[in-house]
């Protein structure tokens, strides 16, 4: 099981990527479900943060072969 130090690499590189190479896909970052919390004080936990890179990486993963087609 990764780390949260780990997972957080993991958003952190997966972001830059969107930001270097798929820049009209930021404003999706905030809009994404995940990072919509329904709780007034929700807790970060490896679960959740996993969820989130998960996410992530998925609308990279989904856009970049979209633009190959």
């Amino acid at each position: 099981m990764e780390t949260e130090n780990e997972i957080n690499k993991a958003i952190i590189a997966t972001t830059l990527e969107i930001h270097q190479d798929f820049p009209e896909l930021s404003k999706y970052i905030i809009e994404m479900p995940v990072t919509i919390p329904n709780v007034a004080n929700p807790e970060i936990t490896t679960d959740n943060l996993k969820d989130y890179s998960e996410s992530l990486n998925a609308l990279v993963t989904k856009y970049s072969k979209s633009k190959k087609q």
